[in-house]
């Protein structure tokens, strides 16, 4: 056999053996009895893609908590899988719940115009909520709702496997870091989580109901761009 040839087969045997091992650790088991012979041939950037189709498709009737009664639809979220930036806020709002994508009401116009100054944008991105349905009234998510989406969560992170993940909110920080300390507190200061680097700052939201919270957002983002750069 030429040596060619046996390259081209030891590629495809770690390929098909990769792609086993990324679906049990995603899915289980049961990964065995349903998947998909064209993902195996597909690029890296082109099998992340395929399992957030796969991951969204499959929660989209998803009844984890008392969220499922009221939602219009499951919000995985939204922007570019390949990056190696990741955002994650706390929950879907009216219009996110309304339109199927994270971060599209007044607080994600807000996020947008924050991104664009630190040269970002969903397009080199990836943003989600740590709830992917909106609680009522756009209240906080309780914490079973956050509990029973964190599998979820964890999921998408396996998939993208992002190395700089900015968390915005007290709700989002709380679950990530497991603690109850306060956004003002937490600030300032880079954290290890998913093997990744992370920082937290203010909620956009929290930037509509308080301007005088947009001084330290910026210097937030701002350390977060000299950390992703």
């Amino acid at each position: 056999m030429e040596n060619s040839e046996q390259i081209e087969i030891t590629s495809l045997l770690g390929d098909i053996r990769n792609y086993f091992s990324w679906h049990k650790d995603l899915y289980g088991d049961s990964v065995y009895l349903d998947y998909d012979l064209a993902a195996l041939t597909t690029t890296s950037q082109e099998r992340k893609q395929y399992l957030v189709r796969k991951l969204a498709h499959s929660i989209k009737n998803c009844q984890r908590c008392n969220l499922a009664k009221q939602r219009t639809q499951v919000v995985l979220g939204d922007g570019n899988p390949n990056s190696n930036i990741l955002i994650i806020g706390e929950a879907p709002g009216f219009n996110e719940d309304r339109e199927g994508k994270a971060f599209v009401g007044q607080a994600g116009q807000l996020l947008d115009k924050i991104l664009t100054a630190i040269q970002l944008s969903r397009a080199n991105l990836y943003i989600t909520n740590v709830v992917k349905c909106r609680p009522p009234e756009n209240r906080n998510p309780l914490p079973d709702e956050c509990d029973a989406c964190f599998p979820i969560l964890q999921q998408q992170v396996k998939i993208i496997e992002p190395r700089y993940i900015l968390i915005l909110g007290r709700v989002a920080a709380s679950v990530l870091l497991k603690t109850e300390d306060s956004i003002a507190n937490l600030r300032g200061k880079v954290y290890d989580i998913f093997n990744a680097k992370a920082i937290v700052t203010y909620h956009p939201a929290a930037l509509l109901r308080d301007p005088g919270l947009k001084r330290s957002t910026w210097e937030d983002v701002q350390q977060f761009q000299k950390l992703y750069q």
